[in-house]
């Protein structure tokens, strides 16, 4: 598929996913947010991709929504529904970077603004170059967060942080955010890139459904009783122990060697 906007590379089993409209901080438009749905599709159903990076080109990772695009423009003085720009793009975006059957990572490269920070956020491990910093901006154009920034700012921050963010509109630095546990680390910049290849190439050699399997009993604890996530744990155990890549595992410690994982 041609894209205008993103580029989607596949280098055996890592995927490399990069918002590429620099000139506007690799904003979203309608056509970009159709274009990162499309990519997230092909991701999905690509056999042999076992971890997808996420990236932005230049010197942004991305600066959330373009408030030029004609969807958020008004049209004949009637006022656009701004709220179906969240629903028909953010939400199916970050629902399927959530639901996805490989691990994620974002690279943060730059700036992360608005709905950039949800995006970021939205995968299994963030990290960002030192230089980067993230920003919740709503609140200087008159509007509440989205792209799941609530959600995430609220779960990794705790309501305090989460709210001076939300509300002041402060930046805050790379280095700051991994302190705060908001990402998993910072990186000097030099080091990024080299650092996130690194990183890829790792989760794309491991138990790709374990670590699935992983991120959705971690977002099901959220809202579990013990009990219950005990219960989770069970299923996903049950279900992994049957799996080519434990069988790996077990016989690869047994035998003093390292395992080598198919993702099957």
């Amino acid at each position: 598929m041609n894209f205008s906007n993103i580029k989607l590379e596949f280098e055996n089993s890592i995927a490399r996913l990069t918002l590429n409209r620099p000139e506007k901080l690799n904003s979203l438009d309608d056509q970009t947010n159709g274009e990162l749905l499309a990519a997230l599709n092909l991701v999905q159903n690509h056999a042999a991709a076992r971890v997808l990076v996420l990236t932005g080109s230049g010197r942004a990772f991305c600066a959330g929504q373009d408030l030029a695009d004609p969807t958020m423009q008004a049209d004949n003085g009637k006022l656009p529904d701004i709220g179906n720009v969240v629903e028909k793009n953010f939400k199916p975006f970050v629902m399927g970077l959530q639901n996805l059957r490989v691990p994620t990572i974002a690279a943060v490269n730059g700036l992360a603004a608005g709905g950039g920070v949800g995006v970021a956020l939205a995968c299994d491990i963030a990290v960002a170059a030192q230089s980067a910093y993230f920003l919740q901006a709503f609140s200087r154009i008159g509007l509440s967060p989205d792209t799941g920034s609530t959600w995430f700012l609220t779960q990794r921050l705790g309501i305090a942080r989460a709210m001076g963010l939300a509300m002041l509109a402060e930046k805050l630095p790379a280095q700051k955010a991994a302190e705060w546990g908001l990402i998993w680390q910072t990186v000097e910049d030099a080091a990024f890139v080299a650092t996130v290849d690194r990183l890829a190439h790792q989760l794309a050699s491991m138990p790709t459904k374990a670590l699935v399997r992983t991120r959705q009993a971690m977002q099901a604890a959220i809202t579990h009783t013990l009990e219950q996530q005990l219960s989770t744990e069970a299923t996903f155990v049950r279900e992994l122990g049957w799996s080519a890549d434990y069988q790996e595992g077990v016989k690869a410690f047994a035998e003093k060697r390292t395992p080598h994982f198919t993702g099957k």
